[in-house]
């Protein structure tokens, strides 16, 4: 009998080695290395791959399977590639479960879907899908947690689509560990990920996240699948956002904009006409910005609000802007345009929940502090965009035909910006400021 060989295991990225480590030193977890024994479950062989020239590789053309939520392709690259394997993660209860049985209900067609509910039974997801208004037809549950069995069935049935509701919950049973360690999470992946290439069988897994929000389980996980996406959204809203931080099959900068109705989520048409629905016009420390997600242009409302501070120190409290970004418009405001925040609290906010990480958005930051600061309202029909520079200069961002486009498609007039090629347009006027201060003077008077 050969001897049993031990390792460790870091159970937050997947790290191996040959003893204990209190601290791991890649991810740099404390106390999270796990005992496990060196063995492999042997697998059936595969056959032989031929060696191939680049050039003599016939491309074959596989058309995408386009589903029923235009805004699910958009984040896709265009549709559902044959065969790939699709991650989809999130906070619990954000919609995850919802959302792909939505898509299973338009992706159903004569070869069906099948719908592996690992952590549910099949009357559950029934409820679900009554209150989603939606008969079934052509989804079939399979209320297994053996991935032996999972396969077996979806062999028999040859479907349209596979969507494994979790991965965390399904096992098997020739290796050792429960449901939902690293062991059973890396290889039943790489399983769905063999039986999803040779079949052509596109496969959806369902996971959670830690509190950090990324991928529980084995680091390596986010390598294995093609796709990696995440439904992100704040409990107390109804507004979801569908984000890819992975697609081998597209860009990784566009979005798909939900909201959470009785029937589930429906997609957002016109996402800025909804987050500006409630801006209030000519408000003291409001600015409205045209942002870009990826391809899409988006309006968001930025507030800010200073006030003197009770302490020795100035807080800075930032909620969907960077911190750092507006610790770097307060210092340009402070030492380039002669407005005194050292003593002054700033809390900084982008209405609707949503995040805004491109620098385009430091001019509507700033008029927004400059404006609560002097108790001045910024004309209602007025955007700003534009990066502030540490000179207090501002620079030109991309993309700017399509920005103004969507907001003078939603009635603004007039945007400040800086100096670019784009030195006029017919749908809004264009006031164009080298530096901060020009910027807060025709903004602001």
């Amino acid at each position: 009998m050969p001897k049993t060989k031990t390792i460790y295991i870091c159970e937050h990225c997947g790290n191996e080695s040959p003893k204990w480590l209190g601290h791991c030193p890649q991810c740099g977890a404390w106390n999270s290395y796990v005992e496990k024994e060196a063995t492999r479950a042997s697998s059936p062989s595969a056959p032989l791959a031929t060696v191939q020239e680049l050039s003599q590789i016939s491309l074959e053309q596989s058309p995408r399977i386009v589903l029923g939520f235009p805004e699910f392709n958009r984040v896709l690259g265009g549709g559902l590639v044959p065969g790939s394997l699709v991650f989809l993660g999130g906070d619990p209860g954000i919609g995850k479960s919802t959302l792909l049985l939505q898509v299973a209900a338009t992706a159903a067609g004569d070869r069906g879907v099948l719908y592996v509910a690992g952590e549910e039974s099949a009357s559950q997801i029934k409820l679900r899908a009554e209150r989603l208004g939606l008969r079934g037809e052509g989804i079939f549950v399979l209320p297994e947690s053996r991935l032996e069995h999972v396969l077996e069935g979806a062999q028999q049935l040859s479907p349209k689509l596979v969507i494994v509701d979790s991965i965390q919950a399904v096992y098997l049973e020739e290796l050792e560990g429960a449901a939902g360690s690293l062991s059973q999470v890396r290889e039943c992946t790489l399983k769905l990920m063999q039986w999803a290439k040779s079949s052509g069988t596109p496969v959806f897994l369902i996971g959670h996240v830690t509190k950090e929000g990324a991928i529980a389980g084995p680091k390596t996980l986010e390598h294995i699948v093609d796709v990696v996406l995440y439904l992100e959204g704040e409990h107390f809203s109804t507004y979801r956002i569908l984000r890819s931080a992975k697609n081998r099959f597209g860009s990784t900068n566009e979005i798909g904009m939900f909201e959470m109705r009785d029937q589930g989520l429906a997609e957002l048409a016109n996402p800025s006409e909804v987050f500006l629905s409630q801006h209030t016009k000519e408000a003291i420390g409001s600015v409205v910005v045209p942002t870009m997600e990826g391809t899409r242009p988006l309006l968001v409302e930025i507030q800010a609000l200073t006030n003197p501070t009770a302490f020795g120190l100035p807080r800075r409290t930032a909620n969907g802007v960077d911190f750092n970004r507006l610790l770097m418009v307060a210092a340009v405001l402070s030492r380039r345009a002669q407005i005194p925040l050292g003593n002054q609290d700033i809390i900084a906010n982008v209405a609707g929940g949503i995040r805004v990480n491109e620098p385009a958005a430091d001019l509507g930051l700033a008029l927004a502090i400059a404006s609560s600061f002097r108790g001045r309202k910024v004309p209602a029909e007025l955007v700003a965009v534009g990066e502030v520079g540490l000179s207090g200069e501002l620079r030109s961002v991309y993309q700017l035909d399509r920005r103004i486009a969507e907001a003078a498609k939603l009635g603004f007039k007039t945007c400040i910006l800086p100096p670019s090629k784009l030195n006029s347009s017919p749908q809004i006027e264009l006031r164009t400021a080298k530096n901060l201060s020009e910027a807060l003077k025709a903004a602001l008077g």
